[in-house]
């Protein structure tokens, strides 16, 4: 029976299809450079307007950058929270999504990820020192109110990056450089005083505790109390303009 409709794919996306393959695997690894196009000529047997068609739509993918000159070639680019993030922003901006809905969301979804911290059974070695690390450093760096703002954060990424789950950690994570790079665009030295500084590192210790000692209820209960009054103190001093794409591309790692 002939089948119509049935769209045969080109050379040039089995030969990216191959190669996506070799980068979303691990065998190519981040900063590594493709071979060059004479190799992969003889690799894959294919021309040269459809191999540079497949270079092209790694490139389109985000998979590699393609450095030209003397020095030239196509470096291999892993898939990233930071980019997934980016990319995210990209999306809200377009809709004209506000910090208050990236917020409000993270008020619903990251007090699910204290109740699994609480609820892992080996959360003494792969939550705990984890947290207790971001605060220590939040006590160490109490005085320097340059350090509030990226110290506390650090501790709600961590928290959600112990969860144990892979797409819970790259969905909500995301959000969370969303939010952390518009509360750094929002807070000055200035605005944070001693009295929320240390009421913040209160929260954190009491939520640790409550990680520790394996209950997840309390986790959840803290987390949600603690992120409430956190994002009205945020909201309150600028929440009304649209998401912007290009604080998450400023950000570390782009």
């Amino acid at each position: 029976m002939k089948l119509h409709g049935i769209r045969q794919p080109r050379v040039a996306e089995i030969v990216a299809s191959r190669l996506r393959d070799e980068i979303l695997s691990g065998r190519l690894k981040e900063g590594d450079v493709l071979p060059s196009q004479e190799s992969l000529f003889q690799e894959y047997g294919v021309s040269p307007p459809a191999l540079r068609e497949a270079i092209h739509i790694l490139e389109t993918d985000g998979l590699i950058s393609v450095r030209r000159g003397n020095v030239g070639g196509a470096v291999v680019r892993q898939p990233s929270a930071d980019r997934t993030a980016h990319m995210i922003s990209m999306v809200l901006q377009t809709r004209g999504s506000t910090p208050a809905d990236v917020s409000e969301a993270l008020l619903h979804l990251e007090p699910i990820c204290a109740g699994m911290c609480a609820s892992r059974q080996d959360r003494m070695t792969e939550v705990v020192p984890y947290l207790q690390a971001e605060i220590d450093l939040q006590t160490e760096q109490l005085e320097d109110l340059s350090r509030y703002v990226p110290n506390a954060r650090r501790f709600h990424e961590a928290l959600v990056s112990r969860c144990g789950n892979e797409p819970m950690i790259l969905l909500i994570g995301s959000l969370e450089l969303i939010w952390s790079a518009h509360e750094s665009s929002v807070w000055s030295d200035d605005d944070v005083s001693h009295t929320t500084m240390r009421a913040a590192l209160r929260d954190h210790q009491r939520l640790l505790d409550a990680i520790r000692e394996g209950n997840a209820a309390r986790a959840v209960r803290l987390a949600s109390d603690h992120l409430a009054a956190a994002r009205r103190n945020t909201l309150a001093a600028g929440g009304e303009k649209t998401i912007e794409a290009k604080l998450i591309s400023r950000s570390p790692g782009q």
